[in-house]
This record gives C-alpha cells, sequence and structure tokens, in this order.
C-alpha cells in the first residue's frame, strides 16, 4: 500500500527535520563559503525565515513518500528515515543552488 500524500510516518518526519534546518542556511551558505565567512550565514534572516516555510513542508511531503517506499524496498525500519531524510535534502539542496545562483550572479 503506497502511503498517502502528507500522512504522517516517521520518514516524514524527518524530512520534516532536515528540511526546516537546512532550509534555514540554505540561501545563505554560499555566501559563507565565497566570503569564507560563517556570519553570513545568518545576513538574510527573512529570507532564511521564508526559506523555512517553504523548505519544512516540502520536506515532510517529499520525505513521507519517499521513506516508506524506501522502508518496503528494503525491509527495514531505519531505511525510512533514511530515505525521509533523503527526501528532505531535495528542497535544501534546491533552496542551495538558487541562493548560489544569486551570488555568483551579482
Amino acid at each position: 500500500m503506497n502511503p498517502g500524500i502528507g500522512e504522517a510516518s516517521q520518514g516524514a518526519v524527518a524530512g520534516a527535520v532536515v528540511g526546516a534546518i537546512g532550509g534555514l542556511f540554505a540561501v545563505d551558505v554560499a555566501s559563507a563559503i565565497i566570503d569564507k565567512d560563517p556570519t553570513r550565514l545568518i545576513s538574510t534572516p527573512r529570507l532564511s525565515l521564508l526559506c523555512w516555510i517553504v523548505s519544512l513542508p516540502i520536506g515532510w511531503l517529499i520525505g513521507g513518500q519517499l521513506g516508506p517506499r524506501l522502508r518496503d524496498a528494503l525491509r527495514s525500519p531505519l531505511a525510512e528515515i533514511i530515505g525521509g531524510g533523503l527526501g528532505g535534502l531535495v528542497p535544501v539542496i534546491a533552496l542551495g543552488l538558487w541562493g548560489w545562483y544569486l551570488v555568483t550572479l551579482h
């Protein structure tokens, strides 16, 4: 049986946690790396909050779909958490690439 959209599971929680924490810093990582200044990670708090608001539910949805499918395929409960975490990385990586694009554009 396939998981429902938005259904709660361990994979969904793992995806939401990874997406939320990563979303807070994803946009500013590129400027922090280029400038070699870790204080740049919190240089845009409003944009970071917006990215957190966006990446948390996306991580929940993708992690909630990927985690249970990986658990069923590998027959391991730990695979659901790992799959959910990988699903939570999708919005984080997308926001990080967008941040990199913004920094190298200007």
